[in-house]
Parts: C-alpha cells; structure tokens; sequence
C-alpha cells in the first residue's frame, strides 16, 4: 500500500486542516480518497511542487492520473 496526502486549501482557510487522503495498491490498481484531518503544525511533502502549474493542476482534478504519477515518480 502507498499513501499520500496534500492540503486543498490554503493556509489563511479555516478548512486548512482538511486534506485529502489517497491510499492504493501499485500492484491491483485500486485506490481510496477521503478528506483527513491534518494539523496546520504538520508540513506535508508536496510531491508536486516541481511541476509546472498547469500539470499540476490537471493532476489533482484526476485521482487516477495523480496516483500514475505518484507511482511513477516518487516510488512512494
């Protein structure tokens, strides 16, 4: 199993502590999202932040090519 999770809004947002969660098998090719509570004193590693923006952008409307992305990427 491979996790990942990312902010969706930004940090002046009271919602800023809601994040998403991605969870899938590399090998079956199947995943779950659900909104996760992460503290705003967490960081979490933006595995994106290398992108351009208008890839990254089209990658986090698209679980499934966000997570082909993350498998082929960052190995996490």
């Amino acid at each position: 199993m491979r996790t990942y999770r990312f902010r969706h809004h930004p940090p002046e947002s009271a919602m800023f502590e809601r994040c998403i969660g991605l969870a899938w098998c590399p090998e079956c090719r199947i995943y779950i999202g659900a909104m996760v509570y992460v503290p705003r004193t967490l960081p979490l590693v933006d595995a994106l932040a290398s992108l351009p923006a208008d890839e990254r952008t089209r990658l986090l409307r698209k679980e499934a090519a966000l997570i082909d992305h993350l498998d082929r990427h960052t190995g996490r």
